[in-house]
């Protein structure tokens, strides 16, 4: 009888030789460890919700996610609050033209070879003052609940529906909601007080934001996206 290791068939097998020397090669590559994932393909997902961050050096896609609509451009922006910019100037036209039309009349009563001339225009012009400021707030209620409650509920003004941008929330990708709406109307507005130029800076603030979702400031108050969904 031989004095050899017997045979064992369920025992455990004496490791083969690998003719390639170390230790024997993984054709698949190096395992992941056990309870993580693995990697798929397209973009990493960022932990701030459907809407990743990357830095405009990065040189990612402002698609972002697959899925997630694509960023909106900011010639579509602009051109949004252009046409809103429009259709709310003709609104107010349309609240003034009573009072304007009363100013006008008032100015031509006014005799310009009367030494109360001068004392005639200033009347007429302080009544027409007076006259508009009421409208002027009716108007700017008008506004704030147009703005607020288009981008709560729909997510867009008619100026971002015309040219197919919707505002949407950063984290989920959901309709931003009072809040939202709101936050994103009065930052521009209180800029507006400055001449303007506030809200101006507001409007062209996306183009030097560093996150690559091209945010205003605004948006980042609001935590909110503008994006593109329609050609």
């Amino acid at each position: 009888m031989s004095h050899g290791e017997p045979n064992n068939p369920y025992g455990q097998q004496p490791p083969q030789p690998n003719p390639y020397g170390g230790q024997q090669p993984n054709p698949y590559g190096q395992q992941a460890p056990q309870g993580v994932p693995p990697q798929g393909y397209g973009y990493p997902q960022q932990p701030g919700g459907p809407f990743p961050s990357y830095p405009q050096q990065s040189g990612m896609p402002d698609q972002g996610m697959p899925g997630v609509p694509p960023l909106a451009s900011m010639g579509r922006r602009l051109c949004a609050q252009l046409i809103d910019g429009v259709l709310i100037g003709i609104v107010y036209f349309v609240f003034l033209a009573p009072k304007f039309t009363d100013f006008i009349d008032a100015i031509r009563a006014c005799d310009a070879g009367s030494s109360t001339y001068d004392t005639c225009v200033n009347n007429a012009t302080s009544d027409f003052q007076s006259a508009s400021l009421p409208i002027a707030g009716i108007f700017m209620v008008i506004v704030l609940l147009y703005q607020v409650l288009m981008i709560a509920f729909v997510g867009a003004t008619l100026g971002k529906l015309a040219v197919g941008i919707r505002v949407l929330k950063a984290e989920t990708g959901a309709k931003p909601g009072i809040g939202g709406g709101f936050l994103r109307w009065i930052i521009p507005t209180v800029g507006s007080l400055a001449c303007g130029i506030g809200a101006l800076l507001v409007y062209l603030s996306p183009f030097w934001d560093k996150s690559g979702r091209k945010q205003g400031w605004h948006d980042k108050v609001a935590s909110t996206v503008v994006v593109h969904v329609k050609g």
